[in-house]
């Protein structure tokens, strides 16, 4: 975990925002169009690849793996696991947009592994009703991102699972450790 403090949007003047963090990152958003000029680019992922990952805010996906824009569709979530919403996306991303390669990236220290589906129980208690979701917790990461894997090569809606690959990200040193999908 770092021991730096956190950082703070400021507009592009360099005065100290007031408001919100929401309203810091509009105001960030005004300068960034103010010079932004169109890509001219279609919604189709230049190298044809998903990443699905984790939401972690360490995690700098683009710049981890040297893509650029355009290159790829991402879809991120807390663990990064494949859950019915995940393969709802990889599927109109296969299907409607071209991509044919599935990335899976989990991390080193994720936060899912230190819940249990008790969470569920406890949300449930404290607003009156049960989430329709499951939590996904899991305590032994590698075996995640294998039944991630599994989830992506066995759904009957993605046509193209042959170049399915899955790795954990290592937040300490920015590598990533490829998992034996058999192990």
């Amino acid at each position: 975990m770092s021991t730096s403090a956190p950082r703070t949007a400021q507009p592009a003047s360099g005065a100290p925002c007031a408001g919100t963090v929401i309203d810091r990152l509009v105001e960030a958003n005004r300068a960034y169009a103010a010079g932004f000029v169109d890509p001219g680019m279609g919604a189709r992922p230049v190298l044809r690849v998903a990443v699905v990952a984790c939401m972690d805010a360490r995690i700098d996906l683009h710049a981890a793996l040297g893509l650029e824009l355009g290159d790829c569709h991402t879809v991120r979530n807390a663990g990064g696991v494949v859950t019915d919403d995940t393969i709802r996306s990889l599927t109109i991303s296969q299907r409607a947009l071209g991509t044919r390669s599935v990335i899976l990236i989990h991390h080193t220290g994720c936060g899912l592994q230190t819940l249990t589906e008790d969470f569920r129980h406890e949300l449930e208690m404290e607003v009156g009703q049960r989430p329709a979701w499951a939590v996904e917790a899991f305590r032994d990461v590698d075996q995640d991102v294998r039944q991630s894997m599994q989830r992506v090569r066995t759904s009957p809606f993605l046509p193209h699972t042959d170049d399915v690959r899955g790795f954990v990200f290592d937040v300490t040193t920015g590598l990533l450790r490829e998992i034996d999908p058999q192990s």
